[in-house]
């Protein structure tokens, strides 16, 4: 059918408007096109001006501390780069599902913590074909048979302090492993200088501590490390107190003493803490206290520490990478330390499956992956393997055997720092022989954040965790670790902020870890990003010692041989 003549012309008008309106939009797409080219551009010129700034800040300011031999190794690593951030997560979900299911914690002698253990042996032993071995050790319990009591004198005014097993509400709170005591008579007080951490503190002690209860403030050394002091000094008893420094430490802590302390002791709250110590520090006032202590004898009960041990590689030099498996009974402990348990994990499962693969090379040294149990009592696990194996004479089981231990306990805190054990603040007593190689590991971690463009800090290598034991023998050692209690001052999130991008820096004036020891250390308390990179940080550094062409020569230089 031929159209009809008007029907032309309206067709034809409408062609016309068709395309005048397609020359419109090809001029705005065009102009899009440019204006999104010059936004490309100017993002990478961004870009590489802030990576030029970056380069001129880590290298004018940390040039100059990077000495170490180990300063040379190719930042390229297949072992780092097969880490999977959601397989970590995945193994690090079931620790906080077995928590979940077992009223909330994994804490050794429940059976969050068995659980866990059987979940990393069922693991390894199904997927990889390493040698799993799980060692039991015993461990003493504790228990109270009363609450315990305790009476300040000052000056002849009697007040008594309110125990409770809510921490909040509490005065003072018992300290796990104390010895039983009762003082009904008045017993002397004395203010240990400082934290009581040196011997120079208890020697400025006036009173002097002998024969008295000594007040010791929170921090810097361990609490097993202040009554070793205490028990040095002759003390009576011990009344530790919280810092108050921030808010949320200013209650009572749940702190436990070695499995073989002597002396009795207490915890108490900031206010009551400094209240006695300033009453002892006048020497004009007299200030006494009462209390009872009374404990039950109870049987010990066992707890596991688990081994899995690469099929290939010499054993007679082995690379110990170990974790801890336990929480504190307040919570599913998923930062402290289900983030170094899943991590320990996930460095096993990669190597093995790379393992599996002709491109990938195995190493000339035996791995040994460790997770160990009761750290959170005072690093029993860890302490009991180390003894053990001076006393085995089986190759690949003896303490002779072991070139490095890196130890992994806390790597996701949630407002994390990069922190790397110092080597040269390792205890004055270690073995000289592990200090060369100890520094040699700081300097390799180090050196992969900042070739990585990544903020670090050093921590204290002062034996607060599982590498304490491995070191006090002169065996090499170091490790990661992203904060606990500690604050993030704000020249640190600031440093954080400049290098990582505006906010990525966390927040300064509370702790690295808010949720340390305590209940809402859960999956939601991990800062992912964080997290990720201190993994890659960890498998960087194991296969670097594996390629080493003689690592023990590189750990234990000649001037230092064991």
């Amino acid at each position: 059918m031929v159209p009809h003549e008007s029907s032309i012309v309206d067709s034809g008008n409408c062609i016309l408007k068709t395309m005048k309106d397609a020359k419109l939009i090809i001029t705005i797409l065009g102009i899009s096109i440019l204006l999104g080219m010059v936004v490309v551009a100017l993002s990478i010129a961004t870009l590489v001006k802030v990576n030029e700034k970056s380069d001129e800040y880590l290298y004018n300011d940390e040039k100059s501390i990077i000495t170490s031999k180990a300063a040379q190794p190719s930042f390229e690593s297949t072992l780092a780069a097969s880490i999977r951030i959601d397989e970590v997560m995945i193994y690090l979900n079931e620790l906080q599902r077995i928590a979940t299911v077992s009223n909330g914690t994994r804490a050794v002698n429940t059976h969050g913590f068995n659980a866990t253990l059987d979940y990393i042996v069922n693991y390894l032993t199904v997927n990889t074909n390493y040698k799993v071995n799980k060692n039991y050790f015993d461990v003493r319990n504790f228990a109270l048979a009363t609450n315990p009591i305790l009476i300040s004198s000052i000056n002849g005014v009697q007040k008594s302090y309110n125990y409770s097993t809510d921490i909040s509400t509490a005065d003072f709170y018992h300290v796990k492993f104390s010895t039983s005591v009762k003082f009904s008579k008045n017993m002397q007080l004395t203010a240990i200088p400082n934290v009581g951490c040196t011997d120079d503190d208890w020697q400025k002690a006036l009173p002097p501590p002998e024969g008295r209860v000594a007040l010791l403030k929170r921090g810097m050394c361990s609490y097993r490390d202040k009554a070793k002091y205490a028990t040095r000094y002759k003390v009576a008893a011990i009344l530790f107190f919280n810092d108050g420094i921030l808010p949320d430490r200013v209650s009572p802590l749940e702190v436990n003493l070695a499995q073989d302390n002597t002396l009795p002791a207490l915890f108490l709250s900031f206010s009551v803490g400094q209240s006695l110590v300033n009453a002892a520090l006048d020497l004009s006032t007299n200030a006494n206290v009462q209390l009872t202590i009374d404990t039950k004898d109870l049987p010990n009960f066992p707890v596991g520490n688990i081994c899995a041990d690469t099929p290939t590689g010499d054993p007679s030099q082995t690379i110990v990478i170990g974790s801890h498996s336990d929480s504190k009974p307040v919570g599913a402990g998923i930062n402290d330390n289900g983030s170094g348990t899943a991590a320990n994990l996930a460095l096993a499962m990669t190597l093995a499956r790379l393992f599996r693969s002709s491109a990938y090379p195995k190493y000339k040294y035996r791995v040994r992956f460790c997770w160990w149990g009761a750290e959170e009592l005072g690093l029993l696990g860890s302490n009991f393997h180390v003894k053990q194996a001076k006393t085995l004479n089986t190759i690949g089981d003896r303490l002779s055997d072991y070139l490095v231990n890196l130890n992994y306990d806390m790597l996701g805190s949630s407002n994390y720092m990069f922190g790397i054990y110092d080597g040269r603040t390792a205890k004055n007593d270690t073995p000289p022989k592990a200090l060369p190689g100890s520094n040699q590991v700081t300097a390799l971690f180090r050196d992969w954040f900042i070739r990585n463009k990544l903020p670090w800090d050093y921590t204290d290598f002062s034996g607060r965790s599982d590498y304490a034991a491995f070191l006090a023998e002169g065996i090499v050692a170091g490790g990661l670790f992203s904060g606990a209690d500690d604050m993030k001052t704000q020249k640190q999130r600031d440093r954080y902020d400049k290098m990582l991008g505006q906010g990525l820096g966390g927040i300064s004036g509370i702790t690295h870890d808010p949720c340390y020891h305590r209940a809402c250390d859960s999956i939601q308390n991990i800062n992912l990003f964080g997290y990720e990179k201190m993994v890659q940080a960890a498998a960087y550094a194991l296969e670097f010692l594996g390629r080493q062409d003689d690592l023990k020569a590189w750990l234990y230089p000649a001037r230092s041989t064991r």
